[in-house]
């Protein structure tokens, strides 16, 4: 058994290489019917080809067949062999006809009969006349032998009976007579098919020949006049055998129909076809539209793909009527199958939006668009933590009916709502990955890359268009110069970019404000933190309108002070903004200003940008304080915020926060408190040194700010303290600097020491820089004070510093030990038996040719080559 299978397989095969060789422009030989013979025959032999075979072999032998030109253009190429020609072009049709028939035979099932018409059929609606008259007349064939031979009751219904019909239906309005005719018989038959099946199944003894002549005559004479009579009643009496899916397949098939509309077919031709798919969707549509609803989504992704294929205008017009006679009944459905359209939305894609309401019948835009609206408040994430592309798609689809002009009237109903839903989908689309139906545009015709798809570009992208479309052409324009688009697609910026908007809208007085300040209102209490920073960044600018009075307390100043709380520094940075803003009012000035402490304490533990940002919008309460504020603990609190961002790698923040420590510094007034005098007390080393850093525009703001600290603490400073010049060759400025601290603040000296050694540990050379040469001159100065735990605490980090990365550190490193050693030796510190950095004079009595062995202080100065060969070595490691 296995021996036979073997060998026909290998047969099969052989026979089907045989065919392929064979030429597909002329007809010279009958090595192609000789090998369909041949397999014919070896259909008879078990084992039977499987389904994938089967098909392949059908392909294969239809191809080859069906690819010749017409028997009269093989003629006229060659005259002498006319006649031959013609009789091997009948045999050659004899036998395929007669392998299909065979092979029907070897597997009489409904997957047998379907693994031979599926083949046949996309050769129905080819451009030449000559291929669609074989295809028709070999379906109607293998219909005719399956009629005869009928061994089968087909319980789950006909196979491939939707296009099937739809195709032999699309054949009856050929231009070419011959093949409409034909057409019609083939549906003849297999209407007789159905008819017997269903008959058979009722026990019913029927004649087949009878019944054939009998629904002949029910389902009328072709008509070449006006086919499309034919087509409508065959439609009609076609019913009882129609369902879901063949109604699918129906609709499929009178869209495979306009594919091969073109120029080239000629005018009559083309309109011809045209009008035969437009008679068939048509028709129905308005008779079984109720049949398609569950398979709404199928029809959907078919039409978008024959689109890609359908280039002419009229023919792309009758592709999309289904969308408008689906939607005017099952609206839901449609756009719910739209939302699925591969994003982001091509020339197809976008068509088939704007159908719904371009077209009669349409849909019903009002809840066209409520129904976007609500897929626009969904999370793009789902529960189980996937992607969602339906709030994405659902803008996108909102984005093409705005380009519809009878549409942007209606939109304004819901102008606000759309908006802010799109404002909170642009947070939540920030950094988003979306599933594998997000794939790049195809439309260009040439081969180069089209841009990168990012949602939530495309998310800014339909908001703009939404705004413009609105007649906010102001407050779009104002965005751009701002760089508001931008902002508002970046996770850090995006509350800044939606702030700018509303600022935007409330500088042009734009009319829809007071129905979004009302519709703000509940939002602030839904949703996630993206929800609600997006809601707070949007509702606290509309408190510059005058409307804003009308509402409760509760929900406008209550609120803000509820934000002050809040766990995220945003929304803390948004109550603010809103309690400044309200400040403005009259009436709310001295609760506003009551809540300065409460503002203050929300800005610990903020990122150096968000400070400033509070700060700036903080500045208003306190020029409004003027000299009313006693209780100058706020003025220090403030201080002890800004002073850590005073190393703050951004120079703006860095920047920022020095300069307005300064103003601050001007607004105490005396007596001074204990908090005021720690507080600027620990302030002047990082001033110090970052005077140092080289930064002009950073230095000159700590000049000013250490000037005001000196003049509320009458401190005297030496005048070079408040030079910018590098320290490196100033070491007798440093020196006088460290003296002045030691005899003046000598309770601070070990502060100063600590804030010094803190800073050589800072990430930034230039701060470590500073801060060792800095110490270099400040331990000598200690004299007494120094202890031997904490000089050896010096000595640890100046010796971590000489293996530093940076060179300029390393160097100053080695020359701060030389210092303090040869201080060492000058004030004979007591120091632990067998230091590395000093010898002890008794046991140097004698001489020694070695330097080795000598003080420091009295060695070469080699420092710096040592310096530079620990450095060395540091970076080999």
């Amino acid at each position: 058994m296995v021996e036979m299978k073997e060998e026909k397989e290998a047969t099969v095969k052989m026979m089907m290489r045989q065919i392929q060789e064979e030429p597909l422009d002329s007809l010279l030989s009958p090595a192609r019917r000789q090998a369909m013979e041949i397999l014919a025959q070896l259909s008879h032999i078990k084992p039977i080809l499987s389904v994938r075979e089967r098909v392949e072999l059908v392909n294969t032998c239809v191809r080859s067949v069906f690819s010749l030109p017409s028997v009269q253009a093989m003629q006229e190429k060659d005259e002498s062999k006319a006649e031959v020609i013609q009789i091997l072009y009948y045999q050659t049709l004899d036998s395929l006809q007669k392998l299909l028939n065979a092979l029907f035979i070897e597997d009489p099932t409904p997957a047998g009969l379907k693994s031979i018409l599926e083949p046949l059929g996309p050769w129905m609606n080819s451009g030449k006349a000559h291929e669609r008259a074989r295809a028709v007349n070999s379906n109607v064939s293998v219909l005719n032998h399956t009629l005869v031979t009928l061994p089968f009751l087909i319980s789950s219904g006909f196979p491939t009976l939707g296009l099937l019909l739809g195709r032999l239906l699309l054949r009856i309005g050929d231009p070419d007579e011959e093949i409409g005719r034909e057409a019609l018989d083939g549906i003849t038959i297999l209407y007789t098919i159905l008819d017997l099946q269903k008959r058979t199944k009722n026990k019913e003894d029927t004649n087949k020949k009878e019944l054939y002549e009998n629904n002949k005559r029910f389902l009328g004479p072709y008509n070449p006049v006006s086919p499309c009579q034919n087509i409508l009643r065959v439609i009609a009496e076609f019913g009882d055998f129609l369902g879901p899916q063949q109604v699918r397949d129906l609709l499929l098939a009178a869209l495979e129909g306009l594919k091969g509309i073109s120029e080239t077919q000629g005018k009559d031709s083309g309109e011809m076809m045209q009008l035969a798919s437009e008679v068939m969707l048509s028709s129905v549509l308005e008779w079984y539209r109720h049949r398609a609803l569950e398979v709404i989504p199928e029809i959907m992704q078919g039409i978008y793909m024959q689109l890609t294929h359908i280039q002419e205008p009229r023919a792309r017009e009758v592709a999309l009527l289904p969308i408008s006679f689906l939607a005017s009944s099952f609206m839901t459905e449609v756009v719910v199958a739209l939302l699925m359209c591969p994003l982001p939305l091509d020339s197809n894609g976008a068509e088939m939006w704007r159908q719904l309401i371009l077209r009669k019948p349409s849909c019903d835009v009002r809840d066209l668009l409520d129904l976007l609206l609500t897929s626009l408040k969904e999370k793009p994430v789902t529960k189980k933590g996937r992607a969602s592309i339906v709030p994405l798609a659902a803008a996108s689809g909102l984005c093409e009916l705005l380009s519809v002009n009878s549409c942007v009237g209606r939109v304004r109903r819901i102008y606000p709502q759309l908006l802010l839903a799109l404002l909170i989908q642009v947070h939540y689309h920030i950094g988003l990955n979306l599933p594998s139906r997000v794939t790049p545009r195809k439309d260009s015709k040439d081969d180069t890359q089209p841009p990168l798809f990012i949602p939530v570009r495309w998310m800014v992208k339909v908001v703009k268009t939404l705004l413009l479309k609105m007649g906010c052409s102001y407050e779009s324009a104002f965005l751009e110069e701002q760089g508001g688009w931008e902002l508002m697609g970046q996770a850090e910026s995006h509350y800044r970019g939606v702030s700018l908007l509303a600022r935007a809208m409330v500088h042009y007085s734009c009319q829809e404000l007071c129905r979004i300040l009302y519709l703000l209102i509940p939002l602030l209490e839904r949703g996630d933190e993206r929800h609600k920073i997006t809601a707070t960044a949007f509702f606290v600018e509309l408190f510059r309108m005058e409307q804003v009075r009308r509402i409760p307390e509760e929900y406008s100043l209550g609120r803000m002070v509820e934000g002050l709380s809040h766990r995220d520094p945003i929304m803390n940075v948004l109550s603010i903004r809103g309690l400044v803003i309200l400040a403005r009012k009259s009436e709310k000035m001295a609760k506003v200003q009551s809540l300065l402490p409460s503002m203050v304490k929300s800005l610990k533990n903020m990122d150096g940008m968000l400070v400033v940002e509070a700060v700036h919008d903080l500045k208003r309460i306190f020029k409004g304080q003027g000299k009313k504020l006693t209780d100058s603990s706020v003025y220090v609190e403030m201080l002890q915020i800004l002073l850590p961002h005073f190393t703050d790698a951004r120079e703006v923040v860095q920047a920022s926060c020095i300069n307005v420590y300064g103003k601050v510094v001007k607004k105490l007034r005396t007596p001074r408190t204990q908090a005021m005098e720690e507080q600027l007390t620990s302030t002047l080393m990082p001033l110090l040194f970052i005077i140092q850093e080289g930064n002009a525009k950073v230095g000159q703001k700590c000049v000013k700010t250490l000037v005001c600290c000196s003049s509320f603490m009458n401190w005297e400073l030496p005048k070079k303290a408040y030079s910018q010049k590098p320290w490196d060759n100033q070491q007798l400025t440093v020196t006088k600097i460290c003296k002045y601290l030691v005899s003046s603040h000598r309770d601070n000296v070990f502060t100063f020491l600590n804030q010094s050694l803190e800073y050589a540990k800072n990430s930034r050379a230039s701060l470590r820089k500073s801060s060792v040469i800095f110490i270099g001159s400040l331990v000598p100065c200690m004299e007494n004070m120094m202890t031997e735990e904490r000089l050896n605490e010096v000595k640890a980090t100046l010796e971590i510093l000489r293996h530093d990365p940076e060179a300029s550190v390393c160097i100053c490193a080695a020359q701060a030990q030389d210092q303090i050693m040869a201080s060492c030796w000058r004030n004979s510190w007591p120091l632990l038996y067998g230091d590395s950095w000093v010898c002890d004079p008794s046991s140097m009595h004698r001489w020694s040719p070695s330097c080795e062995n000598l003080p420091t202080s009295h060695q070469r100065r080699s420092w710096i080559m040592q310096a530079l060969a620990s450095w060395k070595m540091s970076l080999k490691q």
